[in-house]
């Protein structure tokens, strides 16, 4: 296999040691880190993110961290453009790519492309909802198969949701929402991707979930926090999902302990954890394992 020409994709449940992995691989294979989390790329969140830290920026050149300000919302389709333009600059300089983080939809864009549906106004998703609720999800689904028969094999009868967004797709883009799918191609070719996902016991990933959450606390989250909710402008924003920023705002308003923090912060993560695992079992069936021996 020549490395040289591959982009290197490395993924795997929260606190699995993907960031530790990546710097290891960037030294042996002249690579440069390009974040693949969500929430990573937000300034002002460091600690609670477990951004990697400056000590590791001087060892190996990390791109798109921390430049993203949490008044603002980010989204999947400007990280993809934002690491496509990263992957064309890292192979013009003879060095390898290495994307790495724990947001699947992120990865799921880069290998398959970004589905460009076209914008459906809110007003216009809030009626095919209420259609749904008033019919109920049976009638609804049947009424959907009559509208867009491509999805009868491709959605389950049972999934409310995306029985909805197919609903609205094919009712105000006058197309299946299957079709949208088939014309979506990656920007890179299926072989250029060499895919790792990191996968660790769950005794061993819930003993690191624990200590990082105390380690976040020690490591200055609580100043983190204070500063975060003077800048924070809505309630809406996706920043708010962060685990750890609701559970300290307990703490700083003394409704909870410390301890208590640490706890429901770790029981969130391992949630967030149980959540990315089953995302790779239905999404990211062509990755390599890579033991969690090797971190």
């Amino acid at each position: 296999m020549d490395i040289k020409s591959k982009i290197i994709l490395i993924s795997g449940p929260t606190a699995s040691g993907k960031s530790n992995f990546a710097i290891k691989v960037a030294k042996k294979v002249n690579g440069e880190i390009i974040n693949a989390d969500s929430m990573q790329v937000y300034k002002e969140l460091r600690v609670l993110t477990a951004r990697p830290l400056k000590k590791d920026y001087q060892k190996i050149p990390h791109h798109l961290y921390g430049f993203y300000s949490v008044k603002k919302n980010f989204s999947s389709g400007m990280w993809l453009k934002l690491a496509i333009k990263k992957i064309k600059e890292i192979k013009r300089r003879g060095n390898i790519p290495i994307l790495v983080g724990g947001t699947g939809l992120y990865f799921k864009a880069l290998t398959e492309g970004l589905v460009k549906i076209p914008k459906i106004l809110m007003s216009d998703r809030e009626k095919v909802r209420k259609l749904q609720k008033k019919l109920g999800q049976d009638i609804f689904y049947n009424k959907l198969i009559k509208l867009d028969p491509l999805i009868k094999k491709k959605i389950n009868k049972n999934d409310i949701q995306r029985s909805i967004r197919a609903y609205e797709v094919k009712l105000f883009t006058k197309k299946s929402i299957i079709n949208w799918y088939k014309d979506t191609k990656s920007f890179f070719k299926k072989e250029e991707f060499l895919k790792l996902y990191i996968e660790v016991p769950k005794i061993e990933l819930n003993k690191r979930i624990l200590n990082r959450s105390k380690e976040m606390i020690k490591d200055g989250a609580i100043k983190e926090v204070k500063r975060y909710l003077k800048i924070n402008s809505t309630k809406k924003n996706s920043t708010n999902k962060i685990i750890g920023v609701s559970e300290i705002m307990e703490l700083i308003k003394k409704n909870i302990t410390s301890d208590q923090a640490i706890e429901l912060m770790s029981i969130k993560t391992r949630q967030y954890a149980k959540r990315q695992r089953t995302w790779s079992r239905k999404f990211m069936h062509d990755w390599q394992v890579a033991s969690f021996k090797r971190l």
